[in-house]
C-alpha cells in the first residue's frame, strides 16, 4: 500500500499550482473517507493561494432534508446517493467552460443542517479549483464523469482512531448525544468509508494532513459569507 506523503502546506500547494500548466483552468479534487481532513486541506490550499485559487465543495450538492426524506435517505445522510452527484458534474463542467464570468458555489451549512446557495464565488481569475469530498474517485455513475472533469484526484487519509474522534465530535456539535452521535458514525459514516476506501487506488497522490501545517490555515476563511 502507497504511504501518504506529508509535506508542508507551501509544497502542496506549489504542486496544486503546477496542475494549471497551458491550462485557462484546472480542477484538482480532493477525494477520501469522512474525518479525513479534505475540507481543512482544500481551505487551506485555497487561503494559500489567494486570488489564484477557489473552493468548490461537493457538500453544497447534498440533497435537502425535503428530498431525503421523499427518498427515504433521511438515516443515510451523507451516503454516496445522498448527493446531486449531477448537479455537481454540470457545476465543474461550467467552471471549466466559463472563465469570463463570476460563478456562484453552493456549499452545506451545519448551523441549519440544509444546503445552502451561493456562499462561495469562483471569479475569473480564479485558475485552479480545489474541490473536496468523499465520493470523488468512485468508479461510479456521476462520479466517474466528475473524477474525468478534475486534472488531478488526490486521496486524503488519516488514521481510523484519529477519523472517530473527529466524526464524533462533528456529530455532538450537531446536537446529538454521545450515544446517538456514535451509532451514527457506526452506522453511516463508518460504511460510507469504506465505500471511499475502495477509490483510493484511483487517486493520483496519497496525503495526510496529520503532522503537517495546514490545520490552523484556512478554517475561518468563508466565516460570515
Amino acid at each position: 500500500m502507497e504511504i501518504a506523503d506529508r509535506p508542508a502546506l507551501a509544497d502542496l500547494a506549489a504542486d496544486a499550482w503546477q496542475l494549471t500548466a497551458r491550462l485557462p483552468r484546472a480542477v484538482l479534487g480532493l477525494a477520501g473517507p469522512p474525518g479525513a481532513g479534505k475540507s481543512t486541506l482544500a481551505r487551506a490550499l485555497v487561503a494559500h493561494l489567494g486570488e489564484r485559487a477557489a473552493y468548490l465543495p461537493l457538500d453544497g450538492f447534498h440533497l435537502s432534508n425535503r428530498q431525503l426524506a421523499r427518498l427515504a435517505l433521511t438515516s443515510r445522510k451523507g451516503s454516496e446517493p445522498s448527493f446531486d452527484v449531477w448537479g455537481y458534474v454540470a457545476l465543474l463542467r461550467r467552471v471549466l467552460e466559463d472563465t469570463d464570468a463570476d460563478i456562484y458555489v453552493p456549499d452545506y451549512d451545519r448551523t441549519i443542517d440544509e444546503p445552502i446557495a451561493a456562499r462561495h464565488l469562483v471569479p475569473p481569475a480564479a485558475r485552479l479549483i480545489v474541490t473536496e469530498g468523499n465520493y470523488l474517485a468512485c468508479d461510479l455513475p456521476g462520479w466517474r464523469e466528475a473524477y474525468g472533469l478534475m486534472r488531478e484526484c488526490w486521496y486524503v487519509e488519516a488514521p481510523g482512531e484519529v477519523r472517530q474522534v473527529r466524526l464524533v465530535e462533528r456529530q455532538l456539535a450537531g446536537g446529538r448525544s454521545e450515544v446517538a452521535a456514535r451509532d451514527w458514525v457506526r452506522t453511516n459514516d463508518d460504511p460510507n468509508g469504506k465505500l471511499v476506501e475502495e477509490s483510493r487506488d484511483r487517486c493520483h497522490r496519497i496525503v495526510s494532513t496529520i503532522g503537517t501545517d495546514v490545520s490552523a490555515i484556512g478554517m475561518d476563511m468563508f466565516k460570515g459569507q
